[in-house]
Parts: C-alpha cells; structure tokens; sequence
C-alpha cells in the first residue's frame, strides 16, 4: 500500500502542476501562499532568508533567486497537488522545460509589478514554451499590491500577449473587490467576485469568507460575466448551447462549470485569476483557495497526460505509456542533485507503473557524448518538501518522488524493469552557447576538475564541458553568465574545486598567401657522427580544406629515398606548431625539389629538423595569412527588434545571407559571422532583445583575417574575456 500520508493512492488523484513566469513574478511566494491555505505550513517563507519551501539552496539565499527546479506536494480537497517550482531567468530555461515534462499543466504567473510594459516578451516566449508542448494553462497575476498597474489592464495585456487570434480564450474568472484607498490613493484589493457563481469572497480577516456583493459594479460585473460565459460556450462541445444563449435560455451553472474545466484540460481556454500572499502568519491568501479549487477540478490528470516510449531491447515502435500502477514500470529522471549525506539524489516523474524503494531498475539515456545503459539499485523512495525528504513506500504512476544512490542516472535518463527496458525521448534541450575558457586554480584541483565539472554536467543537461585540442582550453558551455556562475559557485561549495577564468581563445590559423620558396640546412659536426640534412621546397596555396599536402619531385637522388619521409614527417610537425604565429598552418601544398645527403651523416632526424627549417625559411620570404574560424548563425528575433538585431551583427563583421518569416511576429536572420564575434553573443543578444531572441550556431569553415585585424590578432588580443 502507498504510504497515504505523502504518496497517493491512484492517479486520478494526483495534479502535476508547474508554476512557470518571469524572475520576480512571485512563483516562489505563491507555491508557499498556496501550501499555507492547504494546510501544509502555518506560515508563509521568504525568499530572500532562504525559509521558502522552494528556495532552500544556500545559492539560491545568497542570490535571492530561483536557480533551480523544485517540488512541493500539498493535498486540496483530497487530491494530491504537486506544485512545481522552476527558475524564471532566462539562463535555467533547462530546468524549465524539465518542469514542463514532469508537468500535467502550468500556472503561468504573471507580475502586475512590472506593468504593461515590462511582461511583453519575456511572457510570450515562455508561454510558447508552454503552448510547444501541448500545456494546458491558467494565468495567474501577483503583485496586485503596486500602484503601477491594475487588474483589468494586466488581464487586457494578457489577452493581446497570449490570446493568439482570439482574445477570448483568456478570460477572468474572479473580478477584485478593493479595499478602502491607501494614504498614497492606491486600493489594495481585499476580496474577490467569483463571476459564474455571482458571489464575493472577503479575505481582509485573513480568512476566506462570503459577504453579501456591493452594488456599485453591478454592472462591470455582469458584463464580465457575461463575456466569460460566451467565451466558455464558444469551447463547449454542446453545438447548440451558443443558439440557446444567445436566444434568451438561461444555461444551467454545472453545465457552463464542466465545459469550463473541459476547455482548459483541452488546453483551449486559459482562466485568468489572480492570488496575493496572506498578510500573517496561518491567514489564507488572497485567491489561493480558489487557484487550489482550478487546479484540482479543472486541470488534468496524470491519466490524460500520454508519452510514449520504446522498448529498447527489441527495437520495436513506439508505444503510449498507460498511466496504471499495475502495467510496467517507466519513470523518468527529471533533475539531479547531490546531498553530501544521501549522495546523488533523482528527481522522478513515474509515467506508468509503480517505483518501490529498493528495486533493481534498468537506466537508458541518451547522454551528450553517446547514449548509455546500466542497472542499478536503487535507494529509499521519498516525497520532496523543501529541504525535507518525507518517506514512501512506493510511488505510482502519475506520481512525482525522489530516489536515491541511483550513481549511474543522469538528468533525462528513463528508468524501467529490466526485463523489459523502455527509453522515453528526453525534452529539448537548448543550445548552451556562452564559452567559458577555466583552468584548475592548483594541481590539488586539477586532480578532481574533470570528474567534478562531468557530475555538474550531468545534473544540468543544459551545460557542456569541452576539451578543445585545437586551443588546449577546458571550456564549459553555458546559456548565460548566470547559469555560469552558478556553476561555478556549485564547483567551489560543493565539490571543493577552484578554478580561474581565462581568456576564450578561437582557433585560428594560418596559410601561404602566395607561392614561396624555402631551404633548410641541418649541418653540425662535433665530434663522432655528425648531422647533415639540406632540402629545398617550394610551397603553394592549396585548396580549403586540403591540410598539408606532400609532393616529391626530386630527381636524380639528391635526397635519399629513404629520408623523403623524414623531409615530410618534419615538414608537417612545423605545420602543425605554426610558423610564424603559432596557430597551425594549414591548406598548403609543399614540394620537395632537390637536396643534398652525406654518405655517414645524414640521417631521418636530420632531414626532420631540415625540412621544418625549410617550412619556416619560406614562411619568412612571404609572410602568410592569419585564418579565422567563421559560424554559420540563424538568428530568430521579434520583428520590433529586427533592425536593432540586424545593425548588431553588421558591428560583429556578419556577413548577411538573407532573411525570412518565422512564426507569427517572429523573423530568421541567416548570417555568416566570425567567430571571434560570438563568445558573448548569447548575452548581448539576450540584452538587446529583452530575452526573448534565440540563436544556433555551427562551423562552417575558415576564412582570411582582415588586414586591418590582422595585427591584433597576431598579438594575441583576438581572444576574448569570458
């Protein structure tokens, strides 16, 4: 039996929700407002001293922030309510989307704080991160407290931001009652009119109850009511019920309530309510009981929520996961983290089947590097509550639990019975496209970087560690410098490694722009066997692409068959140190046209040294090309921030391929960019575009320095700070 006290007893009773929102929306506030009205605490935590259920991690109280993903389970009405917690700045959109898998439905929260004009892209680009998914939504507006902006223009904001083609589909649920004025003129609201139900709700005791309505806004309030219920009917099943209205028929509220929750299970209607958190400690907030009544009747359950997995020892077509107990067991890990007493702990999502504590499970991921496969068994099953792990039994399908010393699993890693192994597709991750150059700050921290930075990595599937032999820098890739930092600290604190932040260096390299001669001598004689090696080539620009390329044209035996090897083994170690700057030489063909051997001297290490002598004295009579490593870019950008994006890339040195519709309001910018240009790109853009931009990238091939560049570059300034 599952333990009744943390888990649930079948998945119909379970709601899987995530609170999603720009940074400072109040996410972090309201998943506390709400655990207090369902009785979960008795008082309401602060982010900013780290006493939020949510924001325990000792990062996450220095920065004031979310930094990662976290689960708080609370009970409404008898069902188990699981509020998902995620990071509303941009560089943990990772931990985002994983809340958006482990989800059945979001609260999209929304800062009346920030006014109109500070929610525009920012909300839109993570409701699309919704609506990709298929997430039915509820929006919910906090901060109702400010002066900056009222009820009825955020809710207008919100229809001509997120209503798509039809602002109808975002409608409010409850109107705000207000509150005698503040000495600064501003009505903090104090109660709420629920519009179908035609009744008020008063919290200004700190508890809910019903008073008799005011007549003042007798008739704003039917007209919101009567557009919510025209927006309701235009979703109903029921073809007839807008005939029936719209001549006069009153529609019975239990209909118009069931086609309301069906509406938003069918993610085609987005209810608009609002919450604020309780003025003391025990008070219930503003609108919390009647977000915990949305969530629990109108959201979906884990049953209606299918993914689908393939079996993974057959290879056989994909098949939809059944949310039952009783089938086979696949769960997927949703985060990673390491408990220094506990060790690595798996956040889970249990999509089919039940997941006991000390089962044998088959792991299968697809990891960045290749995909991977072991079985492990694992720990205790707990149930996460802030920085408290509650014990369970079991965790059935549909459910969200915590399991420990899974040592092999990694964020995104599907776990199965072993006798019949299951892989579900991981969720998309982004790009990380920020590069951070570190080197181990002692040879004490040498000794554990490698393994430290692969745990991070695999806890956050949004970073990447490089080793680039082209440069010889460790790397770590990230989406922003926040995401970086955070890293970072994490490294420091909880790995107890230090590093030191260098210089990105590009790969650059070099060529022969014209044709040119050499000669290398080797010649030494002290004593005994000497060393005697001369040959003389001639080099050549070759084709991109072509490396070093080796001719022999000798005639007439000037170098001994034997040493033509040594010749080209020397020549292309040269090539490959640089031969006037350091950076390989590439794209060149060299030929060998004559030389001079001695009978007892010469020898293959002399003729090695000669011909890299021979690479280096032609370099000196022509001097050679510095080549630079170009990225092909598509940018993706709102059209408002088209031209300001466009002028940012022409300073960049791009080279502008063309342009084309995106969706909706959105234009791809097709371009050529050098990609010395780019190591703060990711961060610029962001800024440029308040967020809501994104980019790809990739090699395309290496072209000439401009001369006017040329000497920065081979002064070694061509790198960039990370």
């Amino acid at each position: 039996m599952v333990d009744r006290a943390n888990g649930a007893p079948r998945p119909a009773d379970i709601r899987n929700v995530v609170l999603v929102g720009g940074s400072g929306s109040g996410k972090t506030t309201l998943v506390d407002a709400m655990a207090l009205a369902a009785g979960a605490v008795n008082r309401v935590g602060r982010v900013e001293d780290g006493t939020s259920l949510s924001d325990y991690d000792e990062i996450e109280q220095r920065r004031h922030r979310s930094v990662q993903l976290s689960v708080v389970p609370v009970r409404w009405g008898g069902v188990k309510v699981n509020l998902i917690d995620t990071p509303g700045y941009a560089d943990f959109v990772g931990e985002l989307r994983a809340g958006l898998r482990a989800a059945d439905a979001a609260l999209f929260v929304m800062s009346a704080a920030d006014g109109v004009e500070g929610v525009g892209g920012v909300s839109r680009a993570l409701w699309e991160e919704c609506a990709s998914v298929g997430m039915p939504r509820a929006i919910v507006l906090t901060h109702l407290d400010t002066a900056r902006a009222g009820f009825e223009e955020m809710t207008q904001t919100c229809q001509a931001l997120l209503g798509g083609d039809s602002a109808e589909n975002v409608l409010p649920l409850h109107l705000p009652v207000y509150g005698p004025a503040a000495a600064d003129g501003h009505r903090p609201a104090t109660g709420l009119t629920e519009l179908l139900e035609q009744r008020v709700a008063d919290y200004s005791t700190g508890e809910r109850r019903w008073v008799p309505g005011s007549p003042d806004n007798e008739a704003l309030i039917e007209q919101a009511r009567d557009r919510l219920i025209e927006g309701i009917i235009a979703e109903s099943e029921d073809e007839t019920l807008m005939d029936r209205y719209l001549a006069g028929e009153a529609i019975e509220l239990s209909t118009l309530v069931t086609d309301l929750e069906r509406a938003v299970v069918r993610g085609s209607f987005h209810p608009v309510l609002f919450a604020a958190p309780a003025a003391g400690d025990g008070h219930q907030g503003l609108g919390t009981v009647e977000l915990l009544d949305l969530v629990t009747a109108g959201f979906p359950t884990p049953i209606e929520h299918a993914v689908s997995a393939v079996h993974t020892s057959d290879g056989s077509e994909p098949v939809t996961l059944r949310c039952d107990p009783d089938a086979e067991l696949a769960a997927e890990v949703i985060r990673t983290s390491a408990d220094p007493y506990v060790g690595r702990i798996s956040l889970v999502r249990v999509f089919s089947g039940t997941l006991h504590a000390d089962d044998t499970v088959h792991i299968r991921g697809h990891g960045r590097d290749a995909d991977h496969a072991a079985e492990d068994r694992i720990g205790g099953v707990t149930a996460p509550f802030g920085k408290e792990q509650r014990p369970l039994d079991e965790a059935v399908a549909g459910d969200i639990a915590c399991v420990s010393k899974l040592g092999h699993a990694e964020t995104g890693d599907t776990l199965s019975g072993t006798a019949s192994p299951l892989l579900i597709e991981p969720w998309r991750m982004p790009d990380p496209l920020l590069p951070t150059a570190v080197r181990a700050h002692s040879k004490a921290d040498e000794d554990k970087l490698s393994q430290s930075l692969a745990r991070l990595v695999a806890e956050d599937p949004a970073l990447r560690v490089e080793n680039n032999d082209r440069t010889g820098q460790l790397v770590l890739w990230s989406l922003g410098e926040a995401q970086r930092d955070v890293a970072l600290e994490r490294l420091r604190s909880r790995y107890g490694v230090s590093v030191d932040i260098e210089d990105y260096r590009v790969a650059l390299r070099e060529t022969f722009a014209d044709r040119s001669t050499g000669r290398g001598r080797h010649v030494k004689q002290s004593g005994g066997h000497g060393q005697y090696a001369v040959c003389d080539i001639e080099v050549e620009p070759a084709a991109e692409g072509s490396g070093i390329e080796f001719v022999d044209k000798v005639v007439g035996g000037t170098v001994p068959r034997q040493f033509i090897g040594s010749v080209e083994k020397g020549v292309r170690a040269q090539a490959a140190r640089g031969v006037t700057t350091g950076y390989p030489l590439v794209d060149v063909r060299v030929t060998l046209v004559e030389g001079k051997a001695h009978s007892v001297d010469s020898s293959d290490a002399a003729f090695q040294t000669a011909g890299a002598l021979a690479l280096r004295d032609a370099a000196d009579r022509s001097g050679t090309d510095l080549l630079e490593p170009i990225a092909r870019v598509a940018v993706r950008v709102p059209d408002e921030h088209l031209g300001a994006a466009l002028s940012d890339l022409s300073v960049r040195r791009a080279r502008i391929l063309g342009t084309e519709p995106a969706e909706a309001g959105r234009t791809s910018i097709r371009a050529e960019v050098p990609e010395a240009e780019l190591a703060h790109y990711a961060v610029d853009l962001r800024s440029l575009t308040h967020g809501v931009a994104q980019f790809t990238r990739e090699y395309l091939r290496h072209d000439r320095v401009p001369t006017a560049l040329a000497g920065r570059f081979r002064n070694g300034s061509a790198s960039t700070t990370s």
